[in-house]
């Protein structure tokens, strides 16, 4: 009896010495499995992060029209700003100007966020009492790199109407909803 019990307690042991670890197999077949669901869900992530951007761009040129309103009103002589760096500035550096009016943040003065562009064009000026006072303007936001950072982009002026391109330029067309 007692060797039938040590013959059996020899078989246990090394049936568990063969059964610990995952076989060669078993391992490729659950790396399968992940390359699978990470393929699946690649694009969902990236057009999530196009989504983000296109949200912070519109949010962005928001941004830069309400400082244009407010930017004319302090400096009812200049009119609107046909520059981001004049719209922004550095709180540090000493109180408000015409050159530096600190309204709106440093990444958007920059002219860069979030993997769109921005700009101030169409500038239109006219000179009263021998200063120039600009009247108008197009504030733009253009994705860095089309299809990969966002897929349109968008314009707004005076009057406060975001628009957008939807091929990614400046040809803005369609308001947005």
């Amino acid at each position: 009896m007692n060797a039938r019990r040590q013959l059996s307690h020899d078989c246990q042991a090394s049936t568990r010495e063969q059964e610990q670890g995952f076989t060669l197999i078993e391992l490729l077949i659950v790396m399968s499995v992940m390359l699978v669901l990470m393929t699946l869900g690649l694009p969902q992530l990236l057009k999530l992060n196009k989504q983000s951007h296109e949200l912070s761009a519109v949010q962005s040129v928001r941004t830069i029209v309400q400082a244009q309103l407010t930017y004319n009103s302090m400096y009812p002589a200049n009119g609107f700003s046909c520059s981001l760096a004049q719209l922004g500035g550095d709180p540090k550096s000493g109180a408000p100007s015409a050159q530096s009016a600190q309204l709106i943040a440093p990444d958007i003065a920059s002219g860069i966020k979030a993997g769109y562009t921005f700009s101030i064009t169409n500038c239109n000026k006219v000179t009263v009492n021998n200063q120039d006072m600009y009247t108008s303007y197009e504030v733009t936001a253009v994705p860095t790199a089309v299809g990969k950072t966002g897929d349109r982009g968008f314009c707004s002026d005076e009057n406060n109407r975001i628009t957008f391109d939807p091929a990614g330029g400046t040809n803005c067309t369609q308001p947005i909803q």
